[in-house]
């Protein structure tokens, strides 16, 4: 009995490439080391845990499958012929779950949704005007990173969008954009988002620490405005922009509908609605969606040649996303007379609520008294409306070119 065919795991380690092999036996650590940092806390535990399970399991569980391939039972990607797609629904187990919740980007809608109950968009309404040109600056990444990707990586304009929106620092919206912009690129492109959207949270306060002297993050925001935004107000701002931007950007119609709808819910206080989503639809949708990002991260698919510019890309696009979130804290500083805490900048990098968190920590770690999470979240929240744009923009214009 050939003990290598019994045990196919390690015996298809002895016929595959040598860089596949090195490559999934890395994979597979790191899988291990992604579920202790998420189970530590030191990485979203959300997302980290499912995904590194994932990782682990796909890269593992390899087997001789028919024509003696090498594959898994887990998922196969991007499969478009109907025959093969209905025989591979009945053999891969998240196989169902990939193309129908996955690849047509529901769970990113529903995840979307969920950040729509989440937020408050009391605090862009109260701080329109710092709200908006923080986000706005928070953007250089998502705008920046497109001529680079074309001019520097020879991507083209489509694979160089998908890549771009990675700047956003909104998992949905990476989702979204890169199955309609770049399919080709969807498997690779998000798994690289949600590890750098993960890892950010542990690079951001560095970039304050770097960009913004230690006096400047203890700054407290004066100001003699209060404003108490009422939930009526906040779902007539909701239906108004909802309307507006699906009207300009249909191609965003999907995520805009998820967020504005996620709004409206929580100020509805329908507490039932809100139990469901919050409670049940984002957690599932968040469990299923870190699942499947590890699954899809075997070796063939990582070590595949067009992931090296992406993983460049999205590193760039998130670093210059977090510069113009700080310069715009910087520039409403001054304009504010120096009466504004630069930190919040960061918060215009559309990570809700972790930017915003991350703001306030910061700050606190200076001055224990300074509370500038209002402000942050003000930004935050307006950050994600911003992304949205830029997302249905490239959604529109990119095919045209």
């Amino acid at each position: 009995m050939d003990l290598l065919n019994v045990f196919q795991g390690i015996g298809t380690l002895f016929v595959q490439d040598p860089n596949i092999v090195i490559g999934r036996l890395a994979l597979t650590l790191v899988g291990i080391v992604l579920v202790y940092l998420g189970a530590k806390g030191t990485l979203e535990p959300l997302v980290m845990i499912p995904m590194g399970f994932g990782m682990v399991a796909a890269n593992a569980g390899m087997l001789f499958l028919d024509a003696n391939q090498v594959g898994n039972l887990i998922v196969s990607p991007l499969v478009s012929e109907t025959t093969a797609l209905v025989n591979i629904l009945q053999i891969n187990f998240l196989q169902p779950i990939y193309n129908l919740a996955f690849s047509n980007n529901l769970i990113a809608c529903i995840v979307f949704m969920g950040v729509g109950i989440l937020c408050d968009v009391g605090y862009v309404m109260a701080y329109p005007f710092t709200s908006m040109l923080i986000a706005l600056c928070a953007e250089l990444g998502t705008i920046l990173t497109f001529p680079i990707a074309t001019n520097l990586f020879g991507l083209p304009a489509s694979q160089a969008a998908a890549a771009s929106i990675v700047g956003t620092a909104d998992g949905p919206m990476v989702l979204f954009s890169a199955m309609i912009l770049a399919p080709e690129i969807f498997v690779s492109i998000t798994v690289m988002a949600y590890l750098y959207l993960s890892l950010c949270y542990a690079g951001y306060p560095y970039l304050i620490r770097l960009l913004i002297p230690k006096q400047y993050r203890g700054l407290k925001v004066k100001t003699t405005v209060k404003h108490n935004i009422t939930s009526k107000e906040k779902m007539i701002f909701s239906i108004v922009v909802c309307t507006v931007l699906c009207w300009l950007l249909p191609m965003a119609a999907p995520l805009l509908l998820s967020f504005f709808l996620g709004v409206a819910i929580r100020e509805s206080g329908v507490t039932s609605y809100i139990n469901m989503i919050e409670s049940t639809f984002l957690y599932a949708a968040t469990f299923f969606l870190g699942l499947m990002l590890g699954v899809l991260c075997d070796a063939n698919t990582i070590l595949n040649p067009t992931v090296l510019p992406l993983l460049i890309l999205g590193f760039i696009s998130l670093a210059l996303s977090g510069i113009g979130g700080i310069g715009g804290g910087y520039l409403v500083y001054f304009i504010n007379h120096r009466k504004f805490n630069p930190t919040i900048g960061i918060a215009g990098v559309s990570c809700v609520p972790s930017t915003a968190k991350i703001a306030q920590h910061e700050a606190a770690m200076v001055n224990k008294r300074v509370l500038i999470l209002q402000f942050a979240m003000g930004a935050c929240v307006c950050g994600v409306i911003t992304s949205a744009i830029l997302t249905g923009l490239y959604v529109a214009v990119i095919p045209m070119l």
